[in-house]
Order: C-alpha cells, then structure tokens, then sequence
C-alpha cells in the first residue's frame, strides 16, 4: 500500500485542532476597550518634548569651487580634477562613472 508522507500525522491532527480551540476560547478583548486604551492619557507625553528649542543662528563658511576642483553630475559633491570622468559631455566622478 502508498503511504502519503505529505500528509500530517493523526496526532499532529488532534493537537492543531486542540490548540484552534484554544485559541477560539480563549478571552478576547472588547475592540472598544482598546481603542479607549490607546486614546487614554496623552498628558504624560506632553512634558516630552524630545529636544530643546535653541535660537541660535548657524554661521557657515562657503569656500568657493577651487580651479582643480568640479561637481559630479549624478552626486553632486565636489572632487578633485583627477577624479573626472566625462561622458557625454557631462562631468562624472569616477564613482559614478559605473
């Protein structure tokens, strides 16, 4: 006689069936009552505000683009001269050149 080595074994069986009437049984929660949980008190979060508020103002230095130096095409960032690549009449660093 074939034996079918797919299907499950007869104790397999009674333990998944068991364990889905567990499952139906067992306490459900009321959906109103998590919703109330989740909207619930919201007060404590208010003192968190996650960071300090600071008015100073950033003062940056721009260095202007040096002679050797040209901005790559695909991102944007500047290199040195010996990095070019030109495709298509476009500036490409040789990383992006790939």
């Amino acid at each position: 006689m074939a034996t079918d080595y797919d299907e499950l074994r007869t104790d397999v069986k009674e333990s998944q069936h068991e364990s889905l009437e567990a499952a139906k049984s067992a306490n459900k929660p009321d959906p109103r009552s998590v919703v109330l949980e989740l909207d619930g008190d919201d007060s404590a979060e208010e003192g968190l505000s996650g960071g300090e508020i600071v008015n100073d103002e950033l003062t940056v230095m721009v260095i202007p683009q040096g002679a050797d130096e040209f901005v790559c095409q695909s991102c944007f960032l500047v290199h040195h001269r010996s990095q070019t690549v030109v495709l298509g009449g476009v500036e490409y660093c040789r990383d992006c050149e790939g």
